[in-house]
């Protein structure tokens, strides 16, 4: 066995340069023309594998008893070279396997193939189950195959992959070097599940609705831009499938769900990204206190499910899940963490003194909802570090939601927050189509006036609630935020693929 075979183990740079790579990428190929030289395929087809490495673990007693031979197939890790013997660590979706592979088992021509291979390949394996003098189980390799040939190096084996702007632009090294970031993806897949088998369970339809929209609405957003050539007009992304699934309730599908992305032309940071994923659910003959009491259930079951517990940990903080949550009216918070007490202000001047008094920055064209916002923005929000709903938003910000018979100026919505960071939004639906006229045409005064986050005029959905909307309670939740919070991932970018980025520079 060479020392290069030998040596394979050690710790590569944690940054090679380019040229070093294009070095080593050179030396990888030579080896892909020798195997070709020697009749073999650098790039295999279909491999018949019958276990993979847990299963191993888990079924080691029948395996070694009957001396069953096991195929498995993964990407090598590590190779360990003894002269005529050698071990090499195999990596699947399960975990890691150590094989021993011996000259003699494999024959002399076979055995060459491990000389010209490198860490990162893909091989076949076939062999029987047994444990090494220290305890390692391990396959002792009867046949050997290799079915791709890894012409790029892997980063620094045992650390993993640091550099967290080549995670995200190359997540699929980031996976194959990073097992906690596999575990991620796998309960992000977890989590999606609970959700819809809760929603499922309880009698809602799951739907799908139009990503491209002529008129972009449903939630106070900037949208993406698209054109439609044969039908020569432009198109939305949507921000929000929300004016569509109220249809669908119109039409008396009683309770609908969707389950999909969304695209927001938005900034990027840690708790945003231009495409994202939620789920809106309508309920009818329900209001807002039934769709928080589904939050509720929604997120701490799938914590439950998933974790098996309703307490996680999120960056080192303590969360309790477990219903019910705290709930504040927005006015009440604000007066809490403030001292300003907004309660029965009709004044705007008076609001604005009352936010000047606390540094509150806001437009000239904002009324005293919007102030008593701002307020809640600059002053609560970062507070709320255990699960809370925010009830009682201003009529001003909540164009879609349905006023509080107490105070028409006021909405009967509520906002969840974990963490000082917003998971979900809901409220009792507006169903009057001559007040939701009224709410669309002033967001199109304020879009005139320059807000351009602020709803336009959507006659087809007035249209519809003219047939008549039941009494209705509507729900969006954020699932790249509860995937962050169940997995105790600090970035969206961390449970989301493929995450947006800038170009990079050359």
């Amino acid at each position: 066995m060479s020392e290069e075979i030998k040596n394979q183990q050690a710790a590569e740079p944690e940054a090679l340069t380019e040229t070093e790579i294009n070095e080593q990428m050179q030396v990888r190929i030579n080896k892909m023309h020798q195997i070709e030289e020697k009749g073999w395929k650098p790039f295999g087809h279909k491999f018949e594998w019958t276990h993979h490495a847990q299963d191993i673990a888990d079924q080691f007693e029948e395996l070694t008893a009957n001396e069953t031979v096991v195929r498995l197939s993964g990407r090598v890790m590590a190779i360990r070279g003894h002269g005529k013997t050698c071990f090499i660590d195999l990596m699947d979706k399960t975990g890691r396997i150590q094989l021993y592979v011996r000259k003699d088992a494999l024959g002399e021509e076979n055995y060459t193939l491990i000389k010209l291979m490198d860490i990162g390949d893909i091989i076949g394996v076939a062999g029987t189950v047994f444990r090494t003098h220290m305890g390692e189980l391990s396959v002792k390799a009867v046949a050997l195959e290799l079915l791709s040939k890894s012409l790029r190096p892997l980063p620094e084996k045992w650390h993993g992959l640091k550099d967290v702007e080549m995670r995200y632009r190359q997540r699929y090294v980031d996976l194959i070097v990073n097992p906690e970031v596999r575990r991620t993806f796998v309960l992000r897949s977890q989590i999606i599940k609970s959700v819809r088998e809760i929603l499922d369970g309880r009698d809602f339809l799951e739907v799908e609705t139009p990503i491209m929209h002529s008129i972009a609405g449903g939630a106070a957003a900037r949208p993406f831009i698209t054109y439609h050539n044969a039908l020569d007009m432009q198109l939305y992304m949507r921000i929000a499938p929300e004016l569509y699934l109220k249809r669908l309730i119109v039409g008396g599908m009683e309770r609908v769900y969707e389950l999909g992305r969304v695209f927001r032309n938005e900034g990027i940071d840690i708790k945003h990204n231009p495409e994202f994923t939620m789920v809106e659910i309508y309920q009818a003959y329900a209001d807002y206190n039934d769709l928080m009491h589904l939050t509720e259930t929604i997120v701490s079951q799938t914590a439950q499910k998933v974790l098996g517990t309703m307490k996680i940990s999120y960056e080192g903080q303590e969360i309790d899940l477990t219903p019910p949550w705290n709930r504040m009216t927005m006015i009440e918070a604000v007066a809490k963490y403030t001292g300003q007490d907004f309660s029965g202000i009709k004044d705007l001047d008076e609001a604005r003194k009352m936010a000047d008094a606390i540094n509150v920055p806001y437009e000239k064209t904002f009324g005293i909802g919007k102030i008593i916002n701002a307020c809640f923005e600059e002053h609560v929000e970062e507070k709320l570090i255990q699960p809370t709903f925010i009830t009682g938003h201003p009529k001003e910000i909540s164009p879609l939601a349905k006023s509080s018979e107490a105070d028409p100026e006021i909405t009967d919505r509520f906002e969840g927050f974990i963490y000082a960071r917003e998971i979900c939004n809901g409220f009792s639906e507006l169903n009057d189509p001559i007040d939701q006229r009224e709410r669309f045409q002033k967001q199109v005064e304020d879009r005139a006036a320059g807000d351009d986050e602020a709803h336009m005029m959507d006659d087809d959905f007035v249209t519809a609630l003219e047939y008549g909307l039941p009494p209705t309670g509507g729900l969006g939740i954020g699932i790249d935020r509860l995937v962050m919070f169940l997995t105790d991932s600090s970035s969206i970018r961390d449970v989301i693929f493929f995450p947006h980025m800038r170009h990079k520079v050359q």
